[in-house]
């Protein structure tokens, strides 16, 4: 940094003061804050601009918070030990995990309050269902079915636990059981189970968070989400408690805190942002989406200019998810335009008549940062130019 806190400009053609072995060593032990800058990294790599971050983050949890619900972040977002300890150090109450193998990966390292968002089906998910619940027993498992329920119940008695479950309700075109009667049916039977305890509910609608135009969104969401709420209090009618209801994402925050009955937020990609969820506009920036920061980069590097108009990074498919139809999108605006040009490489070129140099090292928006994170080992924390920290990507790979 230069002084008076600036950013000193990108020098892309830096010489390397170090060896890739010491810069290796030094990754490898997470000592280098103050040490390595951003121009030391091989490439790809995947960045998290913390002044982004941690301006996202305060302003999620202090939103949920004033609107009196919890918050619970899907680590399905970043799959990372120290992002989930850090949201929890700031307000969060435990974190999302899509699959049992992403849980224990994250409870391994350290983290809490879990919330198992998928159903774990089958006995060697159950098995490890119970591993978990054993050492981390605040745990929450989610169930749609009644025979997976009792399949639970019996595994739970077997290892002399109880387990907390919740009714996973079918609010989209996902997972779940029909809100309303059957949901309630399911509940009744739980209640008689001796060994699971029924926390409440999740409702989470993944059509809705991505539905383009704020007003559009926030009435598919109300669709969604009223009977989930409707379902809790006739669970309650019944006599059967059910305190919780968990759901929403990134793209209705602010509208899911509004539901009367909705007790916990369960957004994830405000974390970093992404392509996909800048498209869907806000309630008051038009069509842009403006309300968190992208602070979720790819830095590659050209690597060649086989032609004036045309030059190639370093960065292709095993460096971006390709599940969305948007390419990445160069970080400082529109003068260069990225395509994929097979799994390693990426071609660069320019409306503008900008060019680019072999060595150069352009950072890109990610589509959708969920996979994306997937295809690395680590994410480089980084502030300006200086990497301040190494995150181990804790559960990658983690899908079973």
């Amino acid at each position: 940094m230069a002084p008076g806190g600036l950013a000193l400009p990108i020098n892309y053609n830096v010489a390397m003061t170090r060896s890739a072995a010491e810069i290796d060593r030094m990754i490898a032990g997470g000592d280098v804050k103050g040490k390595l800058c951003i121009d030391d990294l091989d490439t790809p790599a995947l960045l998290l601009d913390l002044d982004a971050f941690e301006a996202n983050v305060a302003k999620m949890i202090a939103y949920v918070h004033a609107k009196g619900r919890a918050i619970r972040p899907h680590a399905k977002t970043h799959k990372t030990a120290e992002i989930a300890q850090y949201l929890i150090a700031h307000g969060a109450v435990g974190a999302c995990a899509a699959k049992i193998s992403e849980g224990i990966a994250l409870a391994d390292a350290g983290v809490t309050g879990l919330l198992i968002t998928t159903a774990v089906i089958g006995k060697p998910k159950i098995e490890r269902a119970i591993a978990l619940a054993q050492r981390r027993p605040e745990t929450i498992f989610c169930v749609d079915h009644p025979q997976n329920a009792q399949d639970l119940n019996d595994a739970a008695g077997a290892a002399k636990l109880n387990l907390n479950v919740a009714i996973d309700l079918c609010v989209g075109n996902r997972t779940g059981i029909a809100c309303l009667a059957p949901a309630v049916a399911l509940g009744e039977t739980i209640s008689r189970l001796p060994h699971l305890t029924l926390h409440g509910l999740q409702a989470y609608a993944g059509h809705a968070s991505h539905t383009v135009g704020w007003e559009q969104r926030r009435q598919v969401s109300l669709d969604a989400m009223t009977p989930a709420a409707e379902t809790r209090r006739m669970l309650e009618a019944k006599g059967i408690p059910c305190p919780w209801l968990s759901g929403g994402s990134t793209g209705t925050y602010n509208i899911d805190t509004d539901i009367d009955g909705i007790t916990e937020m369960q957004p994830g990609s405000f974390i970093c942002m992404d392509l996909d969820y800048n498209r869907i506009g806000g309630q008051t920036s038009g069509e842009k989406y403006t309300d968190f920061q992208n602070a979720l980069f790819v830095i590659a590097t050209v690597v060649s200019k086989p032609r004036a108009d045309m030059a190639v990074v370093d960065a292709g498919f095993k460096a971006f998810s390709t599940d969305k139809p948007y390419l990445p999108q160069y970080r400082d605006g529109d003068s260069l335009a990225y395509g994929f040009a097979g799994d390693e490489h990426g071609r660069i070129t320019s409306a503008t008549g900008r060019s680019v140099h072999v060595g150069d090292r352009l950072q890109f928006i990610i589509p959708h940062c969920d996979p994306s994170v997937n295809l690395y080992d680590r994410i480089f924390a980084v502030r300006g130019q200086q990497v301040e920290a190494v995150y181990r990507v804790t559960a990658r790979g983690k899908s079973q």
